[in-house]
């Protein structure tokens, strides 16, 4: 047996690996682990497949988050195949979807405003419309859509995505009280960390530090009691609150 091949060629597939958890992290937002896969290759890369890998691999999502990072172009490719062949709402929709993902905003707008004509109460249209309009950086156009949507809409089917996205959105275009209003619901609500954090920045931001600090504090006490897979999750916001409280 040539072990100096095996070596080698060992040698050679863990670069491979390890290069490829590094664009994974980079690319899906887990930027934390860059270090960890950087200075301890081998054992970073198990410590990155077991918590973040693995995970995605059970729910099934480990083959679409790969084919949006390796070939991002792949999936408006196929969408705008299927308009070409039957130029429907949900195809139009869908395509809208994915030039959002690739952060072509306003392309994803045009084509959601599009549909909207056609169906102009449509909640999932109304709903999608104004998260594009958000992820662009049109935040009163994004208000107003969240209304339109949250006023079809029974309040326990609203999602606290929507809910912090419209906190935030309301913050954006200087309208404080309400804003700080939806951020204390959604965090007595539903006890959300993300919602935590942003309202914990809401607070710095008018020199409020104490309750700021409460907010940053109240997650660092309170990670731990959390399910495994949510703490997995929200590990992002946890780092990013421990930072701004070392700033207070």
């Amino acid at each position: 047996m040539n072990l100096f091949g095996l070596w080698n060629d060992s040698y050679y597939l863990i670069i491979g690996l390890q290069i490829f958890c590094i664009i994974h992290c980079l690319k899906t937002g887990k930027g934390d682990y860059i270090w960890l896969l950087l200075f301890l290759p081998f054992i970073g890369m198990i410590i990155y497949f077991i918590r973040e890998i693995m995970p995605e691999i059970n729910r099934g999502e480990f083959l679409p988050n790969i084919r949006r990072v390796f070939f991002p172009k792949a999936a408006i490719r196929d969408w705008e195949h299927r308009v070409k062949i039957s130029d429907t709402v949900a195809n139009k929709m869908g395509l809208a979807a994915a030039y959002a993902d690739q952060q072509q905003y306003d392309k994803a707008i045009a084509l959601a405003e599009e549909c909207r004509q056609s169906f102009p109460r449509d909640l999932g249209i109304l709903q999608q419309l104004a998260r594009f309009y958000f992820y662009a950086g049109r935040y009163a156009d994004s208000v107003a859509g969240m209304e339109k949507a949250f006023a079809q809409t029974n309040a326990n089917l609203i999602k606290q995505e929507d809910e912090l996205m419209y906190a935030r959105a309301l913050e954006a275009t200087g309208m404080l009280p309400p804003a700080e209003e939806v951020y204390k619901k959604v965090v007595r609500v539903h006890h959300s960390i993300e919602a935590m954090y942003h309202y914990g920045v809401f607070l710095k931001k008018q020199h409020r530090n104490e309750e700021a600090l409460r907010q940053f504090q109240t997650i660092k006490n309170e990670f731990h009691l959390h399910p495994r897979y949510v703490r997995r999750m929200n590990s992002k916001w946890l780092l990013l609150a421990k930072r701004e409280m070392a700033g207070l």
